[in-house]
């Protein structure tokens, strides 16, 4: 049966210049009043990546929040996305970032019980990625089409860009993912999902990415770019056969209980990170963010959408 192409758009290429990032004064060390109500303060961090990577990524961070903040800082590593919206639900966790899947389904476990506060703004000063399909370079598979009944691997159900944008996209455009496919299923992780198509567990995969920058290099930012830094993978190994419209990108997201005094300093403390701490910022952001712009709730209203459309169809199968 015919089926229509799946709607993309050209990458960007060569970044444009570089913006600016705004400047604003870090918050003077010190205990806050609002410490009484967060003796402690734990962050969540996602999985998809080794835990000791994301120690060294973040550990600066948290060292430099409890500094500020004047109270215990603590990185609570999850194995996978879900670990983060389980912890949410149960009020173990005050804050993470967050994909935006991860984030509407944290919203929907806790009735609303998280808010984003920030959102990452990159060079251009767009807040948005890309999910990207990517397969080995030597599969002789070039379009999406060629994968029909082949093995595709998802990067973990509660990710935009790994599972949920994918599908909804295709589904969009008459596609049935759990017929179009051979096989399907999950690796783990961006990572774990990467090693299994060069491992040739599945024929392709999907990661997130910036979509601006040399796509020879893994983009400015993403998965991608990521795995290509550490030595993981080369993008010549892989070759890129689709791509998703602009996704908004992942919210830093706090618990919505939580006192608006603490709030506005976790906001004031990340719009100051970029310029007064750009060393700290480069390593938990790895790429080409320049800081944060303010987001809200209705900016994810289609990720919870997506999810429950994900629910619905799995009710009916």
């Amino acid at each position: 049966m015919h089926r229509r192409a799946l709607l993309t758009l050209p990458f960007l290429g060569a970044l444009p210049a570089m913006a600016q990032p705004a400047t604003y004064p870090m918050p003077a060390p010190g205990r806050r009043p609002w410490a009484a109500q967060i003796p402690v303060l734990r962050f969540g961090i996602l999985g998809g990546e080794n835990e000791a990577d994301r120690l060294g990524r973040y550990e600066g961070y948290r060292a430099l929040m409890e500094t500020i903040f004047g109270i215990p800082v603590r990185l609570f590593f999850a194995a996978d996305y879900l670990g983060v919206q389980q912890a949410f639900a149960a009020k173990q966790l005050e804050a993470s970032y967050m994909s935006p899947a991860a984030y509407a389904g944290t919203w929907m476990d806790t009735n609303g019980g998280v808010e984003p506060l920030l959102v990452t703004k990159e060079a251009d000063g767009s807040t948005s990625y890309v999910s990207v399909m990517y397969v080995r370079a030597d599969s002789g598979i070039t379009s999406l089409e060629e994968m029909r009944g082949k093995a595709m691997g998802w990067a973990d159900p509660n990710s935009a860009s790994g599972y949920l944008i994918p599908r909804a996209e295709m589904r969009a455009q008459g596609i049935n993912p759990d017929q179009f496919f051979g096989r399907t299923g999950f690796a783990g992780g961006h990572e774990q999902l990467m090693v299994a198509v060069l491992g040739r567990q599945f024929d392709a995969g999907v990661a997130w990415a910036s979509g601006q920058g040399e796509q020879s290099e893994g983009f400015s930012r993403g998965a991608l770019r990521a795995a290509v830094d550490k030595g993981l993978v080369k993008m010549s190994d892989l070759r890129i056969i689709w791509h998703s419209r602009p996704i908004q990108n992942g919210p830093l997201v706090v618990r919505t209980e939580l006192p608006a005094s603490f709030k506005a300093d976790f906001i004031a403390f990340h719009l100051a990170l970029p310029s007064a701490a750009p060393e700290i910022h480069r390593a938990i952001e790895r790429g080409s963010a320049i800081g944060w712009a303010p987001t809200r709730h209705e900016e994810y209203a289609v990720f919870v959408d997506m999810r429950r459309a994900e629910a619905a169809e799995r009710r009916r199968r």
